[in-house]
C-alpha cells in the first residue's frame, strides 16, 4: 500500500492544517489592506493595492494537498486567484507582498501585481489568462523530461478554464510526449457569475481525461486529505516517467470572484461559510488528538506574525520611479 493511499500521518496532516491557516491569513490581510483606502465609493485604482483583486479563502485545501508532494524544484502554474499556491509552494512572502503592493522589492519590481507573480526561485508562475498557465507547464516538464530529471510540473485552471482550447491542446500533448505534468482543475462551482452546469457539458472534468489517455480523479467535498491521497497518486506517477494525470478538486469560493463583487447571482450565499474547509479541519484533527485549543491558537498566532511582517516589509519598501518604466521589459 502506498503512503497516499494509507493517508497522511499526524506530522502530515499538521502540516496541511497549517499552510491551510497561513494561506487564509494571508488572504484576510491582503482583504483588509485591499479596502481600507478604495474609497470613498469603490475605485479600483486607488489606495496601497490597486487594481483587481481575486482572493483564493475557501480553495486552501487544494493548493495545501498538491504542494505537500511539491518541493521547489518542481515547477507550479496558477490562475488569476494564485496566493493560496504560492504560499503553499514556499513563495518568499515578502517579495510576494511586495509585487501585489506595486513595489520596487516586488517578485517583479513592482510591474505584475497580485496576477503576475513570476519567481525562479521556486519555479512559480500565473496569468491573468484563463487556461494560459498549462502550454508553459508543458514547456517546463519537457525540460525535465529531457534533463533526464525526476521534477515535475503543475498546472492549475478553473472548472471554466477547462473548455478553452489550450486546456485540450496541452492535455493531448501531455499525453502524447508522456510529459511529467499534473493537471489541477479546481472547481468552485463558479466561472465568473456563471454556474458549471450553464457552461460544461459534463458534471465531471476528470472524465475527459480519459480522451487523452491519462488517468482522471474527481475530489469531491473540498476534502485536503482526500486531495492529499490523489495527489500523490498523480505525482508519484509522473516522478516515475508513467505520464501526466488529471484531478478536479470540487472547492469553495467563500468571497467573491473579486473584491467588488456583490456576488448577486449566488443563490447559496448564506450557506456558504458553513462549509468553510478550516474550522472543519480543526474539528477533526481535534477529535484526531492532533491538535488542541492551545495548538489552533498558537498556528494562528505564528501564521498572523509571518503575514504582518510581510504587510510592513511590503509598505516599507519603495514605489518603482515612473523613470524606470521602459526597464527591465522587452521592447
Amino acid at each position: 500500500m502506498s503512503s497516499a493511499d494509507s493517508g497522511p500521518g499526524a506530522e502530515a496532516r499538521r502540516g496541511l492544517y497549517d499552510t491551510m491557516v497561513l494561506s487564509r491569513t494571508y488572504e484576510e490581510a491582503i482583504l483588509r489592506e485591499y479596502h481600507a483606502d478604495k474609497g470613498p465609493g469603490f475605485d479600483i485604482g486607488k489606495g496601497l493595492v490597486p487594481g483587481e483583486m481575486h482572493l483564493s479563502a475557501g480553495q486552501e485545501p487544494v493548493a495545501a494537498g498538491v504542494c505537500a508532494h511539491l518541493s521547489t524544484d518542481d515547477a507550479v502554474t496558477a490562475t488569476h486567484r494564485p496566493h493560496h499556491f504560492a504560499i503553499a509552494h514556499g513563495m518568499d512572502l515578502n517579495a510576494m507582498t511586495a509585487e501585489i503592493f506595486g513595489r520596487v522589492d516586488g517578485l517583479g519590481k513592482g510591474r505584475g501585481g497580485h496576477m503576475h507573480l513570476f519567481d525562479p526561485a521556486t519555479h512559480f508562475s500565473c496569468s491573468g489568462i484563463i487556461a494560459e498557465g498549462y502550454p508553459p507547464a508543458l514547456g517546463m516538464a519537457f525540460a525535465f523530461q529531457r534533463r533526464g530529471t525526476d521534477r515535475i510540473a503543475v498546472a492549475v485552471t478553473g472548472e471554466g478554464a477547462a473548455n478553452q482550447g489550450a486546456f485540450h491542446e496541452s492535455l493531448n500533448l501531455a499525453a502524447l510526449w508522456g510529459l511529467p505534468v499534473v493537471f489541477v482543475v479546481e472547481d468552485n462551482d463558479w466561472g465568473i457569475s456563471v454556474p458549471r452546469d450553464k457552461s460544461t457539458a459534463i458534471p465531471s472534468n476528470a472524465a475527459r481525461a480519459a480522451a487523452y489517455g491519462m488517468p482522471g480523479e474527481r475530489v469531491e467535498d473540498n476534502d485536503v486529505e482526500a486531495v492529499w491521497a490523489a495527489a500523490g497518486r498523480a505525482v508519484a506517477r509522473a516522478r516515475a516517467g508513467e505520464g501526466p494525470s488529471l484531478i478536479e478538486v470540487h472547492t469553495l469560493r467563500l468571497w467573491g470572484h473579486f473584491e467588488g463583487d456583490a456576488q448577486g447571482y449566488r443563490p447559496e450565499l448564506e450557506e456558504v461559510p458553513e462549509h468553510d474547509p478550516i474550522p472543519r479541519y480543526a474539528a477533526a484533527l481535534t477529535e484526531a488528538g492532533i491538535l488542541d485549543d492551545a495548538a489552533v491558537e498558537q498556528t494562528t498566532k505564528l501564521a498572523s506574525e509571518r503575514v504582518e511582517a510581510a504587510i510592513a516589509f511590503a509598505k516599507a519598501s519603495a514605489l518603482p520611479d515612473p523613470s524606470d518604466a521602459l526597464d527591465h521589459v522587452f521592447a
